[in-house]
C-alpha cells in the first residue's frame, strides 16, 4: 500500500481548496464537474485514478494506483424514502447519487469543496406507512407482544397508531 499512500500524499499537497459558490437551499457547494475538472489532471500526474459504481442501494468509490493496482474502497448507502420538494423519485435518486459521489470522493481524497454548513438542512419527515403499522399491531396475539411492538415504534408512529393499540388492548384483555 506504500505506492497509493505516497501518491495520495503528493496529490493532497498539490490540490488547492476547490470552492465554487453553487447555491443550494441556504448553503453553497462545489458541483461535481468542477471537482473533476480540478482533480483529474492532478490524479493522473500522481498515477492515481478512481471509479464510482452504483451497487444496489449504495455508491462504491474506488481510488486506485495505476502502476501497482493498490486500492482504497469506500461504500456509502443511498438514503431510502427521501422526499425533496418538487422532485419525482428518479430525480431524488439522481440527486442523491450525485451528492454521494461528490462527498465520498472529496472525503477519500481529503478535498475541501464547500463551506461548513452542518445542520443547515431542514429534513422532511418520512411518510408513515400507517396501514402497515396498524397491521403489525393487529397481528399481536398477546398483551406482551402488543406492548413490545408498540414500544418499538417511533413517537410519531405511536401517535398515528394509538387508536389501533387501544382497540387491540380491549380485544386482548
Amino acid at each position: 500500500m506504500k505506492n497509493i499512500y505516497k501518491s495520495l500524499a503528493l496529490f493532497q499537497q498539490e490540490v488547492k481548496t476547490i470552492h465554487q459558490d453553487t447555491k443550494g437551499y441556504g448553503y453553497t457547494y462545489t458541483n461535481l464537474s468542477t471537482i473533476l475538472e480540478t482533480i483529474n489532471p492532478l490524479l493522473a500526474k500522481h498515477g492515481l485514478g478512481f471509479t464510482q459504481l452504483v451497487n444496489f442501494e449504495a455508491v462504491e468509490t474506488i481510488l486506485f494506483h495505476v502502476d501497482s493496482g493498490e486500492t482504497f474502497h469506500s461504500i456509502t448507502n443511498i438514503p431510502q424514502g427521501v422526499t425533496l420538494k418538487g422532485m419525482n423519485d428518479f430525480q431524488v435518486l439522481g440527486s442523491s447519487i450525485t451528492y454521494i459521489r461528490r462527498y465520498s470522493l472529496s472525503s477519500m481524497l481529503g478535498l475541501v469543496t464547500d463551506k461548513d454548513a452542518d445542520a443547515a438542512g431542514e429534513p422532511i419527515a418520512p411518510k408513515l406507512d400507517i396501514p402497515r403499522l396498524n397491521n403489525r399491531l393487529n397481528a399481536c396475539n398477546t398483551m406482551s407482544e402488543l406492548q413490545t411492538t408498540y414500544k418499538a415504534f417511533t413517537p410519531a408512529e405511536q401517535a398515528a397508531t394509538a387508536a389501533t393499540k387501544d382497540a387491540m388492548k380491549l380485544k386482548l384483555s
